[in-house]
């Protein structure tokens, strides 16, 4: 009796001993300054048996401390890989308890997400089966967990999130959608968006199993995380053609989207404006379905209310709009697009949202002399010749911004406007602004008599044009509007010439 008390004692101390272990490693893994030690002590060969112990709650503190691990880096990453534990875990997804499968995903997912050639070893290891049918699960917390991994593996390449469709895991990621419990909506939601990113064929699987439906209620939902998640989904699903957009947009989620624009979270005020720049972009019929909604008052409002990042989504959208027709961009003008996105070409740190105020101000300008005016009036034309000509602005930028001042000064006829420009301009924007004058002139006696008054007639007399150039063209279009003395009188050198021969006469 007391030698099988003695031996039972032996193991329960091992046992206590394991379970004391394992729980340390997992409490220490918490903790980024341990892991470097931990690795280097040789845990991971530690762990892998004990993913296979007796006891459950020492396989599942196992696997905890093998997924913080792994999440840490991907060096560790790879070390679960190397060590062989995918297979293992793989096995036990379908033979344990729901606290292990929680655990088990976790590791899968923490593997997954570093890189899409650690997301494949996941997937050639038969992980994503296993996690699939972890979503028919009853627990909630495994549902979660797998859904978690599965869409950080679809997330890296298309190739990958098309094993997640063919091992049917989108039906399912919709059931969760359906769910509950919050956290399990978002995760499925994210997913879904980690899915339908990659292209229009992934997409157009999402949408076939009903998930528009499902999500497209949920922009409504009290929860700013998911809502964050479901606008990220639909604005995946919308990007890619516009077939896709008009389901999305059949899924009723105007005027709902509009008031996520003054969500308190800035996520969610980000993600809404995102989904309707991925509608608006594809069709004039998209954007005036937006105009009809107050959508152009309401992303005016964002661009006004935003800074950095976060206005780009809003500043596109307006020129996306505005490209379309002539009415569309009156739209924007008329709801107060213009001064947003010209405060944003100047205030704006960063060269790229330069770049998008500038495209967008040539697409509201560019159809009409009255769109042009409405773009010289908010004195846009000295704005976009400073950050053209602008020493340390970016290649991309230099030639947004002369892009759309030719697009505006192609249609510009309100002259006052570019009289500055007479003065600053550089010679291959200076070729636009004089033809402009050489259009209006000969049609126009009072701005010819203000283009002598305000010196714009002796301005052009000094410009260096190379003869036979468009520039030189203009300029004799233009001087032709006058008698040929007064044009000389304003040529340079003509008032030394004038005074030498006053010399000469009293000689």
């Amino acid at each position: 009796m007391f030698k099988m008390r003695a031996v039972l004692q032996v193991f329960e101390q091992y046992q206590k001993a394991r379970v004391n272990f394992v729980q340390t490693v997992a409490e220490l893994a918490t903790r980024p300054q341990n892991i470097e030690a931990l690795q280097n002590a040789g845990v991971m060969a530690l762990l892998r048996p004990l993913l296979l112990d007796n006891v459950p709650s020492i396989q599942q503190s196992a696997a905890l401390a093998l997924g913080r691990l792994a999440n840490y880096s991907d060096e560790l990453a790879e070390a679960v890989v190397s060590g062989e534990i995918l297979p293992q875990l793989v096995y036990s997804l379908s033979e344990q308890n729901r606290f292990y499968k929680k655990s088990a995903a976790f590791v899968l997912r923490a593997v997954a997400k570093h890189s899409p050639q650690l997301a494949q070893a996941v997937v050639d290891s038969g992980a994503v089966d296993a996690l699939v049918t972890c979503l028919e699960e009853f627990d909630p917390g495994v549902k979660e967990s797998a859904a978690w991994a599965l869409g950080y593996i679809a997330r890296h390449t298309g190739e990958l999130a098309q094993c997640v469709v063919d091992a049917g895991a989108v039906p399912l990621l919709i059931l969760c959608i359906q769910e509950p419990e919050l956290t399990l909506k978002r995760i499925a939601a994210s997913a879904l968006s980690d899915i339908a990113k990659h292209s229009p064929e992934l997409a157009q699987s999402v949408v076939d199993a009903g998930a528009i439906a499902y999500l497209a209620p949920l922009i409504q939902n009290p929860d700013a995380k998911l809502k964050r998640q479901v606008c990220s989904a639909l604005a995946q699903i919308a990007k890619h053609s516009v077939d896709l957009a008009e389901l999305v947009v059949e899924g009723e989620i105007f005027p709902r989207v509009l008031t996520c624009l003054k969500d308190i979270d800035p996520h969610v005020r980000k993600n809404a404006a995102t989904l309707i720049r991925e509608i608006a972009k594809h069709t004039p019929e998209l954007s005036q379905l937006i105009v009809n909604a107050g959508g152009v008052a309401a992303m005016v409002d964002y661009v006004n209310e935003s800074r950095g990042n976060a206005r780009l989504p809003g500043i596109m959208t307006l020129g996306y709009i505005a490209a379309f027709s002539e009415t569309l961009a009156l739209a924007v003008i008329v709801s107060k697009g213009v001064a947003p996105l010209v405060n944003a070409l100047v205030n704006e740190l960063e060269d790229h949202l330069k770049a998008a105020s500038a495209w967008s101000l040539g697409q509201v300008g560019r159809h009409s002399p009255d769109h042009a005016k409405a773009l010289a009036d908010a004195n846009v034309f000295p704005k976009l010749l400073a950050v053209y000509m602008h020493e340390e602005s970016s290649e991309d930028l230099q030639t947004k911004a002369k892009r759309a001042l030719k697009a505006i000064l192609q249609k510009c006829v309100h002259l006052p406007a570019l009289e500055p420009l007479l003065l600053d301009a550089p010679p291959n924007i200076l070729k636009y602004v004089v033809h402009q004058y050489a259009k209006v002139l000969p049609h126009d006696v009072g701005a010819r008599r203000a283009f002598v008054t305000s010196g714009g007639l002796q301005k052009i007399q000094e410009l260096d044009a190379e003869p036979g150039s468009k520039l030189k063209e203009f300029i004799d279009e233009i001087n032709s509007c006058y008698p040929e003395e007064v044009v000389r009188y304003y040529s340079p050198g003509f008032s030394q010439t004038l005074l030498e021969k006053i010399d000469q006469h009293h000689v």
